[in-house]
């Protein structure tokens, strides 16, 4: 388990007046990330393989948000290191309609019928697919507080008032080696921060990033878990 905490204060904001600058520094916007690895298999990429990150989209009303996925997918492929991440719309309009929300596999056990079909097959070597990365997850905002009102007039304008949420988010990346079809992991990666909103004359908002710590974090992990490392 690895467990990271990231602040953001407004110590830098100098464009501040002096007396808001001292209150408002002692706010700050925090994250905690905890991030958990379950291996079930030895795991490694050779030359020429990739890998395709797509989100779960099975539940009605539900589905992990594509932004997310795509985060996740360019972190992965970012760096000197960085690998080949298939990206998920063009991996799903090549297998269509196999990875559509309503056929796509749900179990690592139906991947092995699914390489069956002649077309999958041929796509899934002809893009070198080694691993599948299914995530799974969302962000939810709880706990708002305060409000904030703004007036206009003939001398300016103005706004007032403290407000402050909290976001959460839960994902978990489920890994499947496509040449074993087999699943071979599960990564998951909460973070929680809380977020200010204070407004004198202007509204400056303290944003927890919540969501892309979560992105980066998972990621760095998966690209560790699929090297092996």
């Amino acid at each position: 388990m690895k467990i990271k905490n990231k602040c953001l204060t407004l110590a830098r904001q100098r464009f501040w007046p002096g007396l808001w600058l001292v209150l408002l520094a002692a706010l700050s916007a925090c994250t905690s990330t905890t991030i958990d690895e379950f291996r079930q298999a030895e795991t490694g990429l050779n030359t020429g393989e990739t890998v395709v990150i797509l989100g779960r989209r099975q539940g009605a009303g539900y589905e992990t948000a594509a932004d997310f996925v795509q985060c996740v997918g360019d972190r992965m492929a970012r760096g000197r290191d960085g690998l080949n991440v298939v990206p998920e719309q063009q991996f799903v309009d090549a297998l269509f309609p196999w990875f559509e929300p309503r056929t796509a596999p749900l179990r690592s056990d139906d991947l092995q019928q699914l390489m069956a079909q002649p077309m999958v097959s041929d796509k899934m070597n002809e893009f070198g697919v080694r691993y599948i990365v299914w995530l799974d997850g969302q962000t939810e905002t709880s706990n708002r507080m305060g409000s904030i009102s703004c007036t206009v007039g003939p001398g300016g304008g103005g706004c007032f008032g403290f407000g402050s949420w909290e976001d959460d988010s839960s994902f978990e990346a489920r890994v499947w080696d496509v040449s074993s079809n087999l699943a071979v992991g599960t990564i998951s990666a909460d973070a929680s921060g809380q977020s200010y909103m204070p407004a004198v004359f202007v509204p400056i908002p303290l944003i927890a990033r919540v969501e892309a710590n979560a992105c980066n974090s998972l990621a760095d992990q998966l690209k560790q878990f699929v090297q092996g490392g």
